[in-house]
């Protein structure tokens, strides 16, 4: 349906707020009355930014957050409601697409990403949290498994994201009950790095991304790398990987900065390179 006259176009920079400051780049979800449930264009919008910032050498880091009283809703369905009839593969391929893309993007993002979880992070909002490589939650957050609640498999990298940082057995209370999780208690799982008082979440997670631009970037990169493809694979290709990452790692300017700076007894200079 087009636009009526007075009604106002909203561009997808609005609704995806984008700030870089001192190496590090903010992504911020901005449709706050929605608890910020992701539309497709969002989604779009995100992936494209972790893709710059993997290939821009003056990000460090990457911190995504929200506005208002969500960090994130999930996924807005709204505009499928009326969806016609449905041909088989259609859903596999809109998930695939869609909130599996989102999720890959966070995780093969070449930065560190500090999920920054304001409040609620329901459904896919949760796995988007959980994909990044630390997560900051406040207080008042809450994770929601809310998939069982409208009869619908979880979706968005859940049940690999899940039982890999909780085992199965968690991972399925959560997924089976759909019960809201508080920060607290999604600290004591391990799904949060560190709860902070609300008031303290945005000058933590600035805090932690800083420090991350500052270090060896190119280092950075090559242990999550690492570390993710660790969950996948035997010992031997780990041992493997982690050879072949030192050498790659050793021809990078800040790996000689370190090693010189340590013979010399100084503080580093890296410089992401």
């Amino acid at each position: 349906m087009a636009k009526s006259p007075e009604e106002p176009e909203i561009s997808v920079e609005s609704l995806v707020l984008h700030a870089t400051d001192n190496r590090v780049a903010q992504l911020t979800l901005n449709r706050p009355e929605s608890l910020n449930a992701i539309t497709p264009d969002q989604r779009e919008r995100i992936i494209q930014l972790l893709s710059a910032a993997s290939a821009d050498p003056e990000i460090g880091a990457v911190v995504l957050t929200g506005t208002g009283r969500g960090f994130c809703a999930g996924a807005d369905l709204r505009g499928g409601a009326g969806a016609a009839e449905r041909v088989p593969g259609d859903v596999a391929r809109t998930i695939r697409l869609g909130a599996q893309r989102l999720v890959a993007a966070v995780l093969d993002c070449e930065k560190p990403v500090i999920a920054a979880v304001n409040g609620t992070a329901a459904g896919l909002g949760a796995h988007l949290a959980l994909a990044c490589d630390l997560v900051l939650a406040a207080e008042s957050a809450r994770f929601i498994e809310v998939f069982v609640r409208r009869a619908l498999v979880p979706d968005g990298g859940g049940a690999y994201l899940l039982p890999r940082l909780i085992g199965p057995h968690r991972a399925k209370e959560l997924m089976f009950f759909g019960n809201a999780l508080s920060a607290p208690d999604a600290e004591r799982l391990g799904l949060v790095n560190r709860v902070v008082p609300d008031e303290e979440l945005t000058k933590t997670a600035r805090a932690w991304a800083e420090r991350l631009a500052s270090g060896p970037t190119r280092t950075l990169a090559l242990t999550k790398q690492l570390v993710n493809a660790s969950l996948e694979a035997d010992r031997a290709t780990s041992f493997a990987a982690e050879a072949a990452a030192q050498e790659i790692n050793m021809t990078t300017r800040d790996a000689q900065e370190g090693l010189r700076a340590f013979v010399e007894r100084r503080s580093p200079d890296f410089r992401g390179r």
